[in-house]
Protein backbone atom coordinates (compact mmCIF):
# COMPACT_ATOMS: atom_id res chain seq x y z
CA UNK A 1 0.00 0.00 0.00
CA UNK A 2 0.87 3.67 -0.58
CA UNK A 3 0.33 6.14 2.03
CA UNK A 4 1.60 9.68 1.64
CA UNK A 5 2.24 12.08 3.98
CA UNK A 6 1.74 15.61 3.56
CA UNK A 7 2.63 18.52 5.89
CA UNK A 8 0.22 20.67 7.19
CA UNK A 9 1.02 24.47 7.15
CA UNK A 10 0.50 27.90 8.10
CA UNK A 11 -2.23 29.03 6.16
CA UNK A 12 -6.01 27.80 7.59
CA UNK A 13 -9.43 28.57 7.75
CA UNK A 14 -10.57 30.55 10.68
CA UNK A 15 -12.82 27.77 11.54
CA UNK A 16 -12.76 23.76 12.40
CA UNK A 17 -12.84 22.24 9.68
CA UNK A 18 -12.47 18.80 7.93
CA UNK A 19 -8.06 18.39 7.37
CA UNK A 20 -7.96 18.66 4.06
CA UNK A 21 -10.27 21.77 4.21
CA UNK A 22 -8.80 23.61 6.83
CA UNK A 23 -5.02 24.13 4.84
CA UNK A 24 -5.57 26.74 2.18
CA UNK A 25 -2.15 27.65 1.20
CA UNK A 26 -1.60 26.49 -2.85
CA UNK A 27 1.37 24.58 -1.50
CA UNK A 28 -0.38 22.57 0.46
CA UNK A 29 -3.69 22.44 -2.62
CA UNK A 30 -1.17 20.92 -5.32
CA UNK A 31 0.48 18.86 -2.70
CA UNK A 32 -3.08 16.75 -1.89
CA UNK A 33 -3.82 17.06 -5.48
CA UNK A 34 -0.30 15.24 -6.06
CA UNK A 35 -1.24 12.64 -3.32
CA UNK A 36 -4.35 11.49 -4.64
CA UNK A 37 -2.57 10.72 -7.84
CA UNK A 38 -0.24 8.28 -5.56
CA UNK A 39 -3.05 6.62 -3.32
CA UNK A 40 -6.66 7.23 -2.20
CA UNK A 41 -7.60 9.53 0.43
CA UNK A 42 -8.17 7.10 3.11
CA UNK A 43 -4.44 6.50 2.84
CA UNK A 44 -3.54 10.61 2.62
CA UNK A 45 -2.75 12.14 5.59
CA UNK A 46 -1.30 15.23 7.17
CA UNK A 47 1.77 15.87 9.41
CA UNK A 48 0.59 18.32 11.88
CA UNK A 49 2.87 20.00 14.06
CA UNK A 50 -0.51 19.96 16.98
CA UNK A 51 -2.54 17.04 15.96
CA UNK A 52 -0.09 14.38 14.96
CA UNK A 53 -0.85 12.26 12.44
CA UNK A 54 -4.65 13.47 10.92
CA UNK A 55 -6.99 11.71 8.58
CA UNK A 56 -7.73 14.66 5.24
CA UNK A 57 -11.63 13.90 7.13
CA UNK A 58 -10.53 14.62 10.52
CA UNK A 59 -12.70 17.79 11.60
CA UNK A 60 -9.88 19.88 13.60
CA UNK A 61 -9.35 23.52 14.88
CA UNK A 62 -7.23 25.84 13.35
CA UNK A 63 -4.17 26.64 15.34
CA UNK A 64 -0.45 28.75 15.56
CA UNK A 65 1.70 25.34 15.89
CA UNK A 66 4.85 24.80 14.02
CA UNK A 67 8.03 22.13 13.74
CA UNK A 68 10.04 25.23 12.60
CA UNK A 69 10.13 26.93 15.72
CA UNK A 70 9.81 23.88 17.66
CA UNK A 71 13.34 22.70 19.97
CA UNK A 72 14.74 19.17 18.27
CA UNK A 73 13.51 17.73 21.13
CA UNK A 74 10.14 18.39 20.98
CA UNK A 75 10.41 17.84 17.26
CA UNK A 76 11.77 14.01 18.31
CA UNK A 77 8.75 13.90 20.67
CA UNK A 78 6.20 14.25 18.13
CA UNK A 79 7.67 12.21 15.44
CA UNK A 80 7.39 9.50 18.66
CA UNK A 81 3.90 10.18 18.24
CA UNK A 82 3.29 10.37 14.91
CA UNK A 83 4.78 6.88 14.00
CA UNK A 84 2.76 5.51 16.99
CA UNK A 85 -0.33 7.05 15.26
CA UNK A 86 1.04 5.69 11.84
CA UNK A 87 1.35 2.25 12.97
CA UNK A 88 -2.22 2.24 13.97
CA UNK A 89 -3.15 2.66 10.29
CA UNK A 90 -0.23 1.28 7.93
CA UNK A 91 2.28 -1.05 8.48
CA UNK A 92 5.65 0.99 8.53
CA UNK A 93 7.71 -2.07 7.51
CA UNK A 94 6.03 -3.18 4.76
CA UNK A 95 3.98 -0.13 3.10
CA UNK A 96 5.69 2.46 0.63
CA UNK A 97 5.53 6.20 2.12
CA UNK A 98 5.80 9.07 0.06
CA UNK A 99 6.64 12.33 1.79
CA UNK A 100 5.74 15.65 0.73
CA UNK A 101 7.22 17.52 3.58
CA UNK A 102 10.36 19.87 4.54
CA UNK A 103 12.75 18.35 6.36
CA UNK A 104 11.94 19.55 9.68
CA UNK A 105 9.32 16.96 9.29
CA UNK A 106 11.05 14.06 8.10
CA UNK A 107 13.96 14.00 10.00
CA UNK A 108 12.87 11.96 12.88
CA UNK A 109 10.25 9.87 10.86
CA UNK A 110 12.27 8.66 7.53
CA UNK A 111 14.96 7.07 9.08
CA UNK A 112 12.32 4.58 10.86
CA UNK A 113 10.35 3.67 7.54
CA UNK A 114 11.18 0.78 5.52
CA UNK A 115 10.48 2.12 2.24
CA UNK A 116 10.65 6.29 1.28
CA UNK A 117 10.13 8.65 -0.91
CA UNK A 118 10.53 11.89 -0.93
CA UNK A 119 10.04 13.37 -4.36
CA UNK A 120 10.57 17.08 -3.21
CA UNK A 121 13.67 17.09 -0.77
CA UNK A 122 15.86 19.83 -1.11
CA UNK A 123 13.46 21.90 -3.01
CA UNK A 124 12.52 25.63 -2.31
CA UNK A 125 8.74 26.34 -2.34
CA UNK A 126 8.42 28.27 -5.55
CA UNK A 127 10.20 25.02 -7.43
CA UNK A 128 7.99 22.77 -5.16
CA UNK A 129 5.32 24.43 -6.76
CA UNK A 130 6.29 23.96 -10.18
CA UNK A 131 7.39 20.36 -9.46
CA UNK A 132 3.85 19.61 -8.37
CA UNK A 133 2.40 21.55 -12.16
CA UNK A 134 4.49 19.36 -13.94
CA UNK A 135 2.68 16.57 -15.77
CA UNK A 136 3.68 12.73 -14.80
CA UNK A 137 3.76 10.28 -16.62
CA UNK A 138 1.57 7.99 -15.72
Amino acid sequence: MTVVLIACCAQKLATTAPAAVLYCSPLFHKSLAYARTQTTDDHIFILSAKYGLVPLAQEIEPYEVTLLTMPLPLVHAWADRVLSQLRLVADVERDRFVLLAGARYRQFLVPRLRSVSVPMAGLGIGQQLHWLSTPRLA
